[in-house]
Parts: C-alpha cells; structure tokens; sequence
C-alpha cells in the first residue's frame, strides 16, 4: 500500500506505507540523510526511523538547526543519566530536559558530585557512545511502567501524577530503551547513541524536585551538546566571554548594584553610580511614552485578594505570588486578606473603571513604573536576570476594536525605536498561543491571534509560533533581541486582551449611545528595568553609550595646584548636564587616568600648567590610544556634549 508524502515546498512523493523519515531523507540527498536527526510528521516531532503509515506532511529535522539540537540534548541527557547509574548504583534519577544551548539531569545521590565525578560521568558517557546503542521507543502499561521503575521514586511520582510532557498519557507510557537503560519520554532521540557527536558537563548544582523547596533536595548536573566539535568549541569561546560580561560581577566592579545576604535572595540595592544609570534608563522611558501619548499612573504596591481573584491571578499565578497580608479590614470584614501585586494590570483597569469612558478618549494608554513582586523559586534566582522584586515599564492601552490593528502597528514600531536606542538591531519575535489554562471565549482567542499575527506579518520582524505559551487572558508577541555576542534574550511583550474586560465589566459609549466593551493591549517595551540593565551591562560589558555611562567624563588634575581649575573644567560641562568627576585622589597622573579607563568612562581630561595658561584641556576618548592635547575647552565641552546627548 502506498501513501502520499507531502514536503515543505509543497511537493508530494508517492512511498510505501511504512517508510521512515530517514528513508525520504536519503532519496532527497545523502548530505541531508547524514544531518538528519528527527522528523516532523503532520507538525510532530517523531524519532527518524519510526514508520510513517498514512498520509502526512512532513519535514526532515537536521542537526544544526535549533530542533534538531533539542534532540540531540534531550539523547544527551538520557545517556548521561544512563552513565550516572552505571556508576552509582543507588541513585534516583528524576527529570532531564534539553534546555537552551544545554541540558540537565536531576538525581538523588548520597553526596553532592564533584568535578572529578563528572569527569567520570563524561568517561563513561564516551564508553557508551562507542558503543552505538540504539535508542527504541515503546508502551508500557501504567502497571508495567511502575513495576519498571519500582526503586525510582520520582518515576512512579510522574508515573502517578499521569504527567503527559514527561511520557505518560492516559493508561499507557511512552518509554526509550536504551541497552538495559529506561526512561520515560515522549521523544524524540537521535537513532543511536553513537550520533552524539559533541558533548560537555559543566557543573553540578543543588535543586529541589519540582522546584519546592518542601521537597527533596537532588543534585542536578548541567551539561551541553552539539552537532560537532567546531559548534561545541564556538558555545564554550561564547561562554568563556560571557563570564567575562557577568552583570553581577561588572556590577560590583563598577559599583552599580549589590544583593546583600541580609535583605533576602533575588533582591537588590542600587548604589549611588547604579541610580544614576538606572534613572537615566527611567527618564529615557518617561519621555518617550509622553511623546507617544501614554500618560502617567502611579498605583499601590498591594491590593485584597478579591482584586486578584476578580482578575484570575489567584486561580493561575499564585504560585508566583507572595502569601497573603492578614490585615485589619475594619468593623465589617476583619482580616481582609491583601497580597503584594506580581502585576500592575488589574490597578490600571479600576482606573478606567473610575468613571464613564466615551470612545472619544480612546484609545486611552496608561503607563507606569510599577514594582512588582514574584516568588521565584530560589534555584532560577539570578542577579538581576531574575529577581523577586523588579518594576516594570508597564502600560495598559483601552481601545476599540476597529481601532485594534492600528494600534498594534504603533505599538510594533515604537519597541522597534525604543530597542535600537539602546543600541540594538537584531530583532525576532514569537507569537504565542492560548495556553492549557486560560480564560475567556475561544473564539475570542483565535482573534486576539489573528490581530497579532496580522500586525508582525506587516512589521516585516521575523516570527515563530510558540503554541500554548500565551498569558492565561490572552496571546502575545514576544520581541528577542541579540546581544553583542550572539546570545537570545526575550524583551518587549504586547499582549491582547478580551478576557479582562469581561472580568471587569468594562465598557464605553459610542457615538449611538450604546455600551461596548474595549479591547485591552497589555505592553511592556523594555519588560522589568532591573533585568534589562542586567543585559544591557553584559552587552557593553560595561562599557555603556556616553549617554548611558553614569560618569561620561572625568578630570584629572596633573597637580593639587590644578584643582581649581579642574573644577572650573567639571563646572562648565555640568552646566551642559554631562556627568563629570573630579578625581583628586592622592594618586600619580597615571593611575588616576588608569582608574577611569578600568571604570570604562567614555571620556578622560587631563589638565596641566599650559592648559590652566591657555584655557584648554588634554582630551582621551574611550578607546583611543593616545590623548589629544591643548583641546580649548569650548570646543572640548560643545564635543563632549554631543557625544553624550541621549537619543531623540
């Protein structure tokens, strides 16, 4: 019997009933059967060797795509956890997904791993490759499977909780065999282990099972995987400079922001240099959003529970919330519950639920630095990337349905502007979908879609569907950027909303005098501040733009008999608002200059006996080798001046 094959450039191949992914594959070319790891049938992900045995769309998975390096992390992490028990014999072993750029493995062990016990693990790790075990896919019942995993825990855990991602579906579960290694998985693998081409661990770390810190404590070790040596060694290169980049390190070098023990994990504090930098990033947003027309809310950092539960956040975010306030709610209702806000959404629509609202005053957009508060569990706490307590450029658009689209537009190319401000110019974006756990109408859903999808396919910004990862009222555009050496961050997000406007009753009049409800846009453009100055510090490694550096110049007297008119120099460039010290450290010449390149301030003025004399200054931009002397002082301070004018 025979069944039709349709590929991605619409083509259609007539095969046998039973072929595999790797056999058209190989009928397409031998380069791309040798690239093939896995293969989308009808927008699946399936093992490359399983039978195809109906009519089917598909498309061949290779390695050095970012599909095909999930495969090949999720068959790492599976032959790792297959070394780990070959060696420990009593270990549990719990999860082990592919991540970005790597993968991890969770077990319960006696004692933490050490780096020589990961040298172990790779050792026999390669003894396993060499020896080209097949990865096979089967069904077992859920009796079978918990009688397979008996002296597992965390398997018959899954097991019972019938946890689909991790293999288990209904009354069966999906598991891969490896030699006389098992686990539960939904796939798909590479077809051997011997398609493991390049491969590293690089540390262990404690993490709670689940992500509780009430359950068991095990021992994850991290690793990475690639399609060969040259991409493995390009990753490492990568990482080896992002440590250099750290922000938390930069951040106490430069003496921006620390995380004392004594205020509690994913918290920080900004230094005088950090405040500087961050209310420059601040202004930038306020003045912005008031030429795009947004005005200015301030709301409280808590609110009772019936807010949030009137939102759904009690029902679909709580475990990201702080525990609730017991407070004194007064005669009628003692011991009102109040929870700290993990969101800002809900105060900004009591104001515009705070009096009538005609379609005249919309779209009305409402914008906020607003603090926000999550309980994130202490093993994804990380500086400033992920922290408990960050405010959020936030804002909450109101408008009309007809007026929808337009707005999206607007919206698209003010992030576009605001991203390559800040000095960045590789954008992608995800447009996700409605989650399993959501709110409001489908079909309601399947418009917000649609509008989002209209908007990016107009932006011309490059997209992805990301199916599921929606907010629970509504779907989203994700915006990514890339950093300066090549590394992903998720940034601005725009949000449409159908779902809160019901929740909340909101409406408007319309020039008949009927009541409609508005259509809600949630919009963060630069997301939380604190995350990206984190990214913007490893992007520069510190080296911000001179409209961002906290100090743009510093004067350096030859001699304490230059001081006052070094002063005189700070003076006329503090009038031209430019941030300038004086640096009248005990220090030589030398190390006072070399103090102010390691601070990477992008502009140091040495003033001596001439430059007193002829009213000029000794000029060293960052960057440059050598200083420019007998600069007069105008024409220095209408340069400096320039260079450091913050965008628009």
């Amino acid at each position: 019997m025979s069944i039709n094959i349709t590929l991605p450039d619409g083509s259609v191949q007539e095969h046998q009933d039973g072929t595999s992914g790797y056999e058209i594959a190989t009928g397409i070319g031998s380069r791309l059967a040798k690239a093939a790891v896995a293969v989308t049938v009808d927008g699946e992900m399936w093992d490359l060797h399983r039978p195809i045995e109906d009519d089917a769309a598909i498309s061949i998975v290779t390695d050095n795509t970012e599909a095909g390096r999930h495969v090949i992390r999720h068959s790492a992490a599976h032959i790792m956890a297959q070394a780990v028990l070959d060696l420990y014999a009593d270990a549990k072993f719990a999860i082990g997904p592919a991540i970005e750029d790597g993968f991890y493995y969770d077990f319960e062990v006696d004692e933490p791993f050490t780096p020589e016990d990961l040298e172990r693990i790779e050792n026999r790790m390669a003894a396993i490759i060499v020896e080209d075990q097949s990865f096979d896919r089967g069904e077992l019942s859920i009796e079978e499977a918990m009688e397979t995993f008996a002296n597992q825990p965390f398997k018959r855990e899954i097991i019972a909780g019938v946890d689909a991602d991790e293999g288990v579906d209904g009354d069966s579960v999906s598991i891969y065999r490896n030699d006389a290694f098992i686990d539960l998985c939904r796939g798909p693998h590479l077809p051997s282990t011997g398609r493991l081409k390049a491969y590293k661990l690089t540390r262990s770390a404690g993490a709670y099972w689940r992500g509780d810190e009430k359950n068991p404590q095990l021992q994850r070790i991290y690793g990475t995987a690639w399609e060969s040596k040259k991409a493995l060694d390009t990753y490492q290169t990568r990482l080896e400079e992002a440590a250099k980049r750290d922000h938390r390190k930069l951040g106490a070098e430069l003496d921006l922001f620390s995380f004392p023990q004594e205020l509690g994990s994913g918290l920080a504090v900004w230094h005088p240099k950090g405040g500087i930098l961050r209310r420059t990033v601040e202004d930038y947003s306020r003045r912005t959003h008031a030429e795009f027309g947004y005005e200015y809310v301030v709301t409280p950092h808590l609110a009772k529970a019936d807010l949030w539960e009137t939102s759904g956040h009690l029902d679909f975010y709580r475990e990201t919330m702080y525990p609730a306030m017991e407070l004194d709610g007064g005669e009628e209702r003692p011991g009102q519950e109040y929870f700290v806000k993990p969101m800002n959404c809900p105060f900004h629509i009591l104001i515009y639920k705070s009096r009538g609202r005609s379609y005249r005053e919309l779209p009305l957009r409402l914008f906020e630095l607003g603090t926000v508060y999550r309980y994130e569990m202490s093993g994804v706490i990380h500086g400033l990337m992920r922290a408990r307590g960050f405010t959020m450029d936030d804002s909450h658009i109101f408008s009309t349905e007809t007026q929808l689209a337009d707005e999206l537009q607007r919206l698209l190319d003010f992030v576009v502007m605001v991203l390559r401000d800040f000095g960045f110019d590789e954008f992608e974006a995800d447009l996700s979908t409605k989650p399993d756990k959501a709110v409001g109408e489908p079909d309601l859903w399947v418009k917000a879609e649609e509008y989002l999808a209209t908007a990016l396919d107009k932006s011309g910004v490059t997209y992805q569907l990301a199916p599921g990862e929606g907010a629970f009222y509504g779907p989203k555009i994700d915006i990514h950027i890339k950093d300066a050496i090549g590394r992903r961050w998720q940034l601005s997000t725009i949000q449409v909303d159908f779902a809160q406007p019901e929740n909340f009753d909101l409406e408007y009049a319309t020039n008949h005098n009927t009541k409609e409800r508005p259509v809600m846009i949630h919009r963060a453009l630069l997301g939380s501040i604190e995350r990206f100055i984190g990214i913007l510090t490893e992007h520069y490694a510190g080296a911000f733009p001179p409209w961002l550096s906290p100090v743009q110049v510093t004067v350096v007297p030859v001699a304490d008999r230059h001081n006052e008119y070094a002063q005189e120099v700070a003076d006329l460039l503090g009038e031209r608002d430019v941030r300038v010290e004086v640096d009248t450290a005990d220090d030589t010449v030398g190390e006072k200059i070399r103090t102010a390149i390691v601070q990477k301030n992008p502009v140091v003025l040495v003033v001596g006996d001439s430059d007193v004399d002829n009213g000029t200054v000794g000029m060293r931009l960052r960057g440059e080798e050598t200083e420019e002397r007998g600069v007069a002082l105008a024409d220095a301070t209408n340069q400096i001046a320039e260079l450091v004018a913050p965008p628009r």
